[in-house]
């Protein structure tokens, strides 16, 4: 038989990739994924340190891979995951501070995220957590690792074209400005300061990783916090069991300020090209109408009762725990299911991610 040539070669890989044999996402310039951030994309960091907020045991983990609890924030995995898989490098992505990975691991992807963190150092402080900017200190000793084990060109190449994924901002203002009524940063600055205060920070950050070699970034924005099964508890006194529509507003809001910073950035730093990952509107629809997505349950979590479990009080003693997350939109009273975050993600990667990076 004759070998084919270029344009009967180009015709055959059409017609594999109409009938999806091919992937065409796995030829994406993408070498690896870098995650800094909280609990929406922390893969374990939080295992290893002084704070209560952990998920490094059961139900946590229960349809990860192996049923096993990593210390992601999910039943499952968490959306750096989804995504790192979508651009043909691998199905999850190792937590830097977990003594079972070496650089060896971290070669095509690794995450720096620490639960309950934000861009405001003082968030960290509030459940003893990994600050941003000691992430930024365990990033530079990692490039310094890189380098060594990749030798400076293979790793400068990497690190260069690797996908940055920056996603927190939601415990800045749920577990620090509104949480903290007498605090410190209720009284420096009004709402609408204490947003432009974190815009600030981020896009500070965004510069940062930028001077280290950071090229292609995507920027997350706030999901419907104030629809959380926690805040609908909290919001008893209000409107039992509603939406906290106030922090609706201020996550929408915040995100239209990182969508005007994104461009502003673009603008400013040479060979940077960032996207806004925009959760919000897609994560709503999910929530006020669940079962146009396959769901049975928004208002609650699958972990226990659903209404304020997280973390420790997110056990495998409880009783109330559901037998299957997939009908549920939320795991914890904080945090999505896994099948939650493959929507979302998937969302994000058609609109946003593979448009601009692929």
């Amino acid at each position: 038989m004759a070998p084919l040539r270029p344009p009967a070669l180009f015709i055959v890989l059409a017609l594999l990739l109409i009938l999806g044999v091919v992937d065409p996402v796995t030829e994406a310039k993408i070498p690896a994924v870098i995650v800094f951030g909280d609990s929406s994309v922390d893969s374990g960091n939080n295992n290893v340190i002084a704070t209560i907020l952990k998920s490094n045991f059961e139900p946590y983990g229960r349809d990860f891979y192996g049923g096993r609890p990593t210390g992601r924030f999910s039943n499952g995995r968490v959306p750096p995951d989804f995504i790192s898989e979508a651009f043909g490098i691998k199905a999850s992505v190792p937590a830097y501070l977990d003594p079972a990975y070496k650089i060896s691991d971290f070669t095509t992807g690794v995450c720096f995220a620490s639960a309950g963190t934000g861009y405001d150092n003082t968030t960290s402080h509030v459940l003893n957590v990994i600050p941003l900017w000691k992430e930024l200190e365990y990033y530079k000793e990692y490039q310094e690792k890189l380098r060594q084990y990749l030798g400076k060109d293979q790793a400068n190449y990497v690190l260069s074209e690797a996908l940055y994924i920056v996603s927190l901002g939601t415990n800045d203002f749920l577990e620090n400005y509104y949480l903290i009524p007498v605090g410190v940063r209720r009284a420096q600055f009004s709402l609408k300061q204490y947003k432009e205060f974190l815009v600030g920070l981020a896009s500070n950050f965004i510069r940062e990783i930028h001077a280290l070699g950071a090229r292609k970034i995507s920027l997350t924005g706030l999901p419907p916090m104030g629809c959380l099964p926690l805040e609908r508890t909290a919001n008893f006194f209000r409107r039992p069991g509603s939406c906290n529509e106030e922090y609706n507003t201020a996550a929408k809001d915040f995100n239209g300020k990182l969508r005007i910073a994104t461009r502003k950035l673009n603008k400013e730093l040479p060979g940077l090209k960032m996207v806004l990952s925009d959760p919000y509107d897609l994560f709503l629809q999910i929530i006020t109408k669940p079962s146009s997505f396959g769901f049975e349950v928004a208002e609650r979590a699958c972990c226990g009762t659903g209404f304020y479990e997280m973390s420790y009080l997110c056990n495998k003693h409880s009783l109330f725990t559901c037998m299957d997350a997939s009908k549920f939109v939320f795991w914890d009273s904080f945090h999505p299911t896994e099948r939650t975050n493959k929507i979302l993600s998937d969302a994000l990667l058609k609109s946003v991610l593979l448009p601009a990076f692929s």
